[in-house]
């Protein structure tokens, strides 16, 4: 039994799950980022500082510039989907654990929101007082 306050949500943070979670989290996307960031820099700076490089001929009018641009768009939707395939794997399971901790301990208990909390109604606009 944890003996964490899950009512207190600074306490959570420091908890060893969310800490799991956080590393588990990280572990992925900085080292992703960089090897991202990486790429994207060096084709904008081959672009800028090779030209010649970039106005290769790969076929017909299509150069080697063309190819690298559009394999930027290729590079980005394949981190999406490993993104997307590591937290339904690895994230989702330690997240879900997480909230059911919090959940059994009184946290995240939605609280009813009343036309009195200052919202704007259905039949009032956003500029008028009630």
């Amino acid at each position: 039994m944890s003996t964490t306050d899950y009512s207190d949500f600074q306490a959570v943070q420091r908890s060893d799950q969310f800490q799991t979670l956080r590393r588990t989290q990280r572990s992925f996307v900085f080292p992703l980022t960089v090897v991202f960031l990486i790429w994207y820099l060096a084709f904008v700076i081959v672009a800028a500082f090779a030209p010649e490089f970039m106005a290769i001929q790969v076929f017909g009018n299509i150069n080697l510039g063309i190819i690298l641009g559009l394999a930027q768009f290729v590079t980005t939707f394949i981190i999406t989907g490993a993104y997307v395939s590591y937290a339904n794997r690895k994230i989702d399971p330690l997240a879900t654990d997480l909230r059911k901790s919090m959940d059994s301990a009184g946290a995240g208990i939605e609280e009813e929101l009343t036309d009195n909390a200052g919202y704007a109604t259905s039949d009032q606009g956003s500029g008028e007082q009630s």
